[in-house]
């Protein structure tokens, strides 16, 4: 399963919470508006925000389209339940199931979803005899799935114009506001005085005063109306154009309007701008001043040398750092603040400091504006004005990377970074808000968008960069596969903030097992001081026997952490198939290892892996390895120490005392094979060294023994730098944490190529990968 490489990783890798992430709060809009009033919804059964968010845990899993349902209801196999343009409830449960890619949709979901697309309230008696309609249906589906505000904006129009003649009339206006203040409420907005605000926007919107709103007035308000959009559930996106990029924030300390000057209230929501940290209420957003962040440099003379960009307000520290003196913070708006170096000053302060922006602290990491300009001004078409057109203005956005050209700072390494919102909360969705403060936006893309291509593309030519994937372990093998892909004329070094629940990888690299909200500006000083390892890669080939049974697809073929067949795959395997069935029961990483618990315990019971060795042979470098005095009930093929969110089933080695490379070097490139139990006791990982490490697991209680620490590792079987499994009945195996289930088969693992990776600075305290020193 899934769209992208890497996706079911990384997917696998997120920690179920119980409440969604914000802007999964946002496209609950579609869904909110239509339940009518909160206390009828609870009494008669409708979807509740508990069931919105059950199914949009169903939705993470699910890699179909509303498109490819419709065609199935239009012209395929589902057009029996097809009446007119309405489906009846057995229709309903068709197309859940198809569209969620599950067998069951729990019963008091379906029917409460099938009710909330009714024109009226029904019971549970008479739900069968009732129809919806299927273009309602796959219209709010389609505004959950990604795509551009454009897209999302048109599809909102066509929900609301429900007389269809293409105009929004008085009537169908109002809905738009109820709607709106639902959502409102839903956020925990303060809608007390939100109802005129939203009348007067919708009245603005009407621009040629018809009293009605047409398409092309919905798409220009949709381009400028914050309220608008948040409270339809839309993405704000970057214009460079004067335009905040507002997001929904509840303060947890006293904040004040940037406009009005007046108090927020302390846990109430407003908006704030991840550009220049602008705050507002939401009623004072479209009357808010221009956001002074320009994100790449529009005439000559602002190429190559940065200004400061002070903006009001934001001095968090409460000192100011060219005086050193107290910087009174009355209502958050006294003091000033640059956007690039985050230099917090008095006003008075302002005439002392120099025009020219270093940058700050971050200086190595930025792309300032002054280092990005559109191509147009360097080809010397327009030499003789000093700014490009507003039209080329517009069209610049953070998908043309052909429209803008990079000259970064020299003696800099910019950083590119890859932000997977769905790993890790949200902590994803919060990482990603950050990096495009304390960096140029330009630098940062959120990976549900466009995936990678576009950021690969326009760092493309600059030399001496680095990526920076925030996500799991599936996430970076994603990115690690596009880098592949592109063909890029330099390959820069990868590092990683770990955003998953098991980021093994980001272990080994030193970057630590998750990041629970630590200073981004402190780990981004540590990557400074990072060094670069070239990490090996392994293809997998996987070659199926003639056999009336199916396999599951191969969920990947390139290992970058470890493959395995047998025991701990079967644990994996059933995880994940409860958790695709009843994700509702995962929404949390302390449930999550309960669940591995019960897994693995229920496996070491009725050990469904014992005797492994009679079900296959191991070939490694051609010469068969020779099981038969074992009694095991896995294998894992290792590159790197850390498997199933740290566990090390290689084992600690005691380094000789002076061996920088240990006997991996000793015995140098020709020993492609280690097999010598003597020699293996004294073999280090090395995840450079075009070898892989063999183990054999005895089954699950002593995989469990080498978490915890109370035994030191599996059977060390070998270290070499090919194998090949031949299988004779199906087993379950694992790629880096994805599971399946494979029939009898030939499977080649041989050395791909090299990746380098960034790993972080040794710990204070000691060497816990000696390797890596």
């Amino acid at each position: 399963m899934g769209s992208w490489p890497g996706r079911r990783a990384a997917i696998s890798n997120y920690p179920w919470k119980q409440s969604s992430k914000p802007h999964k709060y946002h496209n609950q809009a579609a869904f909110v508006f239509i339940l009518r009033k909160r206390k009828m919804a609870k009494e008669r059964g409708l979807i509740s925000p508990s069931d919105f968010a059950q199914l949009q845990k169903y939705m993470e899993y699910s890699t179909k389209k509303v498109s490819d349902v419709l065609k199935l209801f239009e012209d395929g196999e589902m057009a029996e339940y097809l009446q007119g343009d309405a489906i009846g409830y057995e229709g309903f449960q068709q197309f859940l199931k198809i569209y969620l890619e599950v067998d069951n949709v729990p019963g008091h979901l379906s029917q409460a979803l099938f009710q909330s697309f009714q024109t009226g309230y029904y019971i549970e008696d008479t739900v069968r005899e009732d129809v919806v309609c299927l273009s309602d249906v796959s219209c709010y589906f389609s505004l959950l799935e990604g795509g551009r505000p454009e897209d999302k904006l048109e599809f909102t129009f066509k929900l609301y114009d429900t007389d269809r003649n293409g105009i929004l009339d008085s009537s169908e206006v109002d809905r738009i506001i109820i709607q709106m203040m639902r959502m409102a409420e839903y956020l925990d907005w303060d809608v007390s005085e939100l109802r005129p605000i939203l009348q007067q926007m919708m009245k603005e919107i009407d621009y040629d005063g018809s009293g009605s709103v047409s398409l092309a007035e919905w798409l220009r308000a949709g381009a400028t109306t914050v309220p608008l959009l948040v409270l339809l559930g839309l993405e704000m996106t970057l214009k460079d154009n004067g335009q905040h990029m507002w997001r929904p924030k509840r303060f947890p300390r006293p904040v004040y309007c940037n406009l009005c000057e007046s108090s927020i209230g302390l846990g109430k929501q407003g908006l704030s701008c991840n550009l220049c940290k602008y705050v507002v209420h939401d009623r004072c957003a479209m009357k808010a001043l221009p956001c002074e962040v320009s994100t790449y440099a529009k005439s000559r003379k602002d190429i190559g040398v940065q200004s400061h960009v002070w903006v009001r307000g934001g001095c968090e520290s409460g000192r100011c750092d060219r005086c050193q003196k107290k910087i009174r913070i009355y209502h958050s708006l006294v003091g000033l603040h640059c956007v690039w170096c985050h230099l917090e000053i008095h006003d008075d302060c302002l005439p002392a400091m120099g025009h020219e922006c270093d940058c700050g602290l971050l200086r190595d990491h930025i792309l300032p504006p002054s280092s990005i300009y559109p191509s147009v001004l360097a080809s010397g078409q327009e030499r003789k004005t000093s700014k490009i057109s507003q039209k080329t203005v517009d069209d610049l956005s953070l998908s043309t990377s052909e429209a803008l050209r990079i000259d970064p700072v020299s003696n800099t390494h910019p950083l590119l970074v890859f932000v997977n919102p769905k790993s890790g909360g949200k902590q994803g969705e919060r990482v990603l808000w950050k990096f495009q403060y304390l960096l140029n936006p330009r630098q940062v893309f959120n990976l549900l968008k466009d995936g990678p291509e576009p950021g690969l593309r326009f760092f493309r030519d600059v030399p001496d960069y680095r990526i920076l994937v925030c996500g799991g372990d599936g996430t970076v093998g994603w990115i690690l596969e596009s880098i592949d892909k592109a063909n890029l004329p330099f390959v820069p070094p990868v590092a990683v903030l770990p955003l998953g629940t098991g980021n093994d990888l980001a272990r080994c690299l030193r970057w630590g097992g998750g990041y629970e909200g630590q200073n981004l500006g402190k780990i981004l000083k540590d990557l400074e001081a990072s060094k670069v390892v070239h990490m090996d890669r392994w293809s997998v080939e996987v070659i199926p026997q003639q056999t009336e049974e199916k396999s599951d697809p191969v969920p990947f073929h390139i290992i970058n952490n470890y493959f395995s067949i047998g025991v701990d795959a079967s644990i994996a395997h059933r995880f994940h198939i409860m958790r695709e069935k009843y994700p509702e029961k995962f929404n949390s990483r302390m449930k999550n290892k309960l669940w591995y618990f019960e897994f693995a315990t229920s496996e070491s019971i009725f050990s469904t892996c014992k005797k492994l060795e009679e079900s296959l042979t191991v070939e490694i470098c051609g010469k068969p390895l020779d099981l038969s005095s074992l009694s095991l009930e896995g294998i894992a093929v290792l590159n790197i120490p850390s498997t199933h969110g740290g566990s090390n089933l290689w084992g600690d080695t005691k380094r000789p005392h002076g061996d920088v490379h240990g006997i991996n070097q000793a015995l140098g490139a020709t020993a492609r094979v280690i097999t010598d139990p003597d020699i293996l006791k004294t073999c280090v990982p090395d995840l450079s060294d075009k070898r892989l490490e063999v183990v054999g697991l005895e089954g699950a209680i002593e995989i469990g023994q080498i978490y915890t620490k109370l035994k030191n590792a599996g059977h060390r079987l070998a270290k070499c730098s090919e194998i090949t499994f031949h299988t004779t009945k199906t087993l379950p195996m694992q790629i880096d944490g994805e599971p399946w289930m494979q029939t009898p088969c030939t499977i080649k693992i041989t050395h791909r190529n090299q990746m380098p990776m960034l790993v972080g600075p040794p710990p204070r305290s000691s060497n816990f990968f000696g390797f890596l020193c």
